[in-house]
């Protein structure tokens, strides 16, 4: 039987990575899929990268790990995150970082992406001119697929977990957030993404005869730890944010 635990939006998050990767290999799944934004976060990015090493997992790259190994001078002087994250990181990461392709046929049913297949820095389910989340119409979710026929599209970044139907047939999944429940964002107006939980989350795909059924979880992982790294960075808003799931 095929299984797929898939995870997204790590954001450096080693302790919610481990319980999730625990999780997914308690329930059996036979390949874990990873959409991107990695080592991007106050809280363990080399130790995240290590552990990644020794897991066998399919990755793509996401649009903050393009901000780690694209950063300017300019822009790492004006981040301390970023001033972190590198310090932290060193060579190796940034190399593997780099050759992360940007989307993948997980098989000939299954198609990933970060954002959309075309940026990945736009939301493929969720539009947010009111300032919060809500999903696209279908027309316009169909738009960013039109050249994507798999009927299975896995897509990452915004960090709610959401499985979507639309009219072409096709099955628009995002797992959400293994290490980061909240966020707020300037870009491409003001908004802010909200899980209200702590807990870790990701998905798991099942193939069951002719069809694949989808399976949110959520997992307890020790918040405190990630709450303490975040806070030592002076990230008092990511402390907020992975200890309640609240802006």
């Amino acid at each position: 039987m095929e299984k797929y635990a898939v995870l997204s939006d790590i954001h450096s998050n080693v302790f919610a990575l481990e319980a999730v990767v625990a999780d997914a290999a308690s329930k059996g799944v036979t390949r874990l899929v990873n959409l991107g934004d990695i080592l991007y976060g106050p809280i363990a990015p080399r130790a995240t990268f290590d552990f990644l090493q020794q897991q066998e997992m399919l990755t793509i790259s996401g649009n903050q790990d393009r901000q780690i190994y694209q950063s300017t001078a300019a822009e790492v002087a004006a981040n301390p995150t970023l001033q972190f994250i590198l310090n932290d990181l060193g060579q190796a990461p940034l190399d593997w970082m780099q050759q992360l392709p940007f989307d993948a046929w997980i098989s000939d049913e299954i198609y990933a992406c970060h954002g959309t297949p075309d940026d990945d820095l736009v939301y493929l389910l969720e539009e947010i001119s009111s300032g919060h989340p809500l999903v696209k119409a279908d027309a316009e979710i169909a738009a960013h697929l039109k050249h994507i026929h798999s009927p299975i599209i896995l897509c990452g970044h915004t960090h709610i977990p959401r499985c979507v139907r639309i009219s072409t047939g096709q099955t628009v999944i995002n797992p959400g957030s293994v290490g980061l429940q909240a966020y707020a964002d300037e870009l491409p107006s003001p908004h802010s993404m909200q899980n209200h939980t702590p807990q870790a989350s990701y998905a798991v795909l099942t193939r069951q005869d002719y069809h694949w059924e989808t399976a949110f979880h959520r997992v307890d992982y020790d918040v405190k730890a990630a709450v303490q790294a975040a806070t030592a960075n002076g990230r008092e808003d990511w402390a907020q944010y992975l200890m309640t799931g609240r802006c």
